[in-house]
């Protein structure tokens, strides 16, 4: 954005316009630095490929960056800039880990990998904690402070109260995102996921590890928006029930790409055990269970890096999350409870968390944590031996997708 007109140029956080580049990275090793600082790995998902992308895309703008006269930001700090009206620049620490650039451990932005990704430093927002002053909005007709930042994930673990070590929530929305509390301790994945900032307070971090699915609610707008086999959203849990038990399809939605724990930038999509009976029942079936065989995978490779996870509790959240028969499939496919809570917009309540904490107005962590409530719990009931048996049928078919 521009510092002095407002001008303003962006991405999506799906955008992978920048693969090649974040190939050529890991191609000459660059990996390794780039997870040693950020927790990240090298991917269009993150935002410092993009901002380079859009210095060399955009006319005039790596010359104006480098007069600092430009300004980069997450939605957030894009946010605050707006209702401050230009006179606060900031982001907080879960929003700045996200972009590639931020040095989780030290708490500063890397020069290394500015210039790796050659982002001018002077593009960058102050870092402040979650809970803190960053300015006052005159926008609503009155001046309102402006006290809670957190990214949306981060902010929904905190709405799940999620401030124990070991406590896992995930997210279902277009993509979907697993967090798991690992409290003071950054843990280096081992298999591929992300180790990422849980929260600052006070000045004290808290880590996590974070596995992110690209694809959860988007296979179910793919049903209805391009095959149009659905009116609406809420259809998908019934028609999923009316399946075919005899016919087993497999929906892989890479259309973006995989996310964690393969990283492939470069799948796409593929169905697999389509016969001539196959209708809009049984693919509704496959896109809510490729939901739930995703999130297995995720929470397979978070409990082989903290094993601590033993008898682990999911809590989720997010608009998917509304489905009792995507959340029973979840629990089947997991083995594992899931809970869903009484406030589903656990983001929103984790922000105004924030701003309640900073204004003295509402309780601290732990007692946060205490006022949780489930709305409704679901157990497994599938045996042991068909899990492993779809667990398995799922894996040879992300290894037949990724092999095309």
């Amino acid at each position: 954005m521009g510092r002095c007109a407002g001008q303003r140029a962006r991405g999506a956080w799906q955008d992978r316009r920048t693969a090649d580049a974040c190939r050529a990275l890991e191609e000459a090793g660059h990996g390794p630095e780039v997870a040693r600082h950020t927790g990240l790995v090298l991917d269009p998902y993150f935002s410092a490929s993009k901002i380079a992308w859009l210095l060399d895309h955009v006319p005039g703008a790596r010359a104006r960056a480098e007069r600092g006269e430009l300004a980069f930001g997450t939605i957030d700090c894009w946010l605050i800039w707006q209702l401050t009206g230009g006179a606060v620049h900031a982001t907080d620490a879960t929003n700045a880990a996200r972009t590639s650039l931020y040095d989780i451990r030290r708490g500063t932005w890397c020069a290394e990998l500015c210039e790796m990704f050659r982002v001018p430093p002077a593009l960058l927002p102050e870092v402040r904690d979650c809970a803190a002053d960053y300015g006052t909005t005159t926008l609503l007709g009155t001046p309102v402070p402006i006290r809670g930042v957190a990214g949306d994930q981060q902010a929904a673990a905190m709405g799940q109260g999620c401030f124990a070590p070991g406590m896992v929530k995930a997210t279902f929305g277009t993509g979907a995102f697993a967090l798991m509390n690992t409290g003071a301790q950054m843990v280096e994945s081992r298999n591929r996921l992300l180790a990422t900032i849980a929260w600052r307070l006070g000045g004290e971090t808290a880590y996590a590890l974070e596995g992110s699915i690209f694809v959860a609610g988007a296979a179910v707008q793919w049903l209805r928006d391009g095959l149009g086999v659905i009116g609406s959203a809420g259809e998908t849990g019934a028609l999923a029930a009316s399946a075919d038990p005899g016919q087993e399809v497999i929906l892989v939605p890479a259309f973006t790409g995989l996310g964690a724990p393969h990283w492939a930038a470069q799948a796409r999509g593929a169905l697999f055990g389509l016969t001539r009976a196959t209708g809009p029942a049984e693919l509704a079936r496959a896109a809510l269970e490729s939901v739930g065989l995703q999130t297995a995978d995720l929470l397979t490779a978070m409990q082989a890096d903290w094993p601590a996870t033993a008898g682990m509790v999911l809590r989720v959240d997010g608009g998917l999350a509304a489905s009792d028969w995507a959340m029973q499939f979840l629990a089947d496919i997991l083995g594992a409870p899931v809970e869903r809570p009484a406030v589903l917009e656990t983001t929103a309540l984790g922000a105004a968390w924030l701003a309640g904490l900073q204004a003295g107005l509402c309780p601290g962590p732990e007692e946060m944590r205490a006022r949780w409530q489930a709305e409704r719990r679901f157990v497994p009931v599938m045996a042991a031996a068909e899990r492993t048996r779809r667990r398995s049928a799922w894996q040879r078919a992300v290894v037949a997708t990724l092999a095309v």
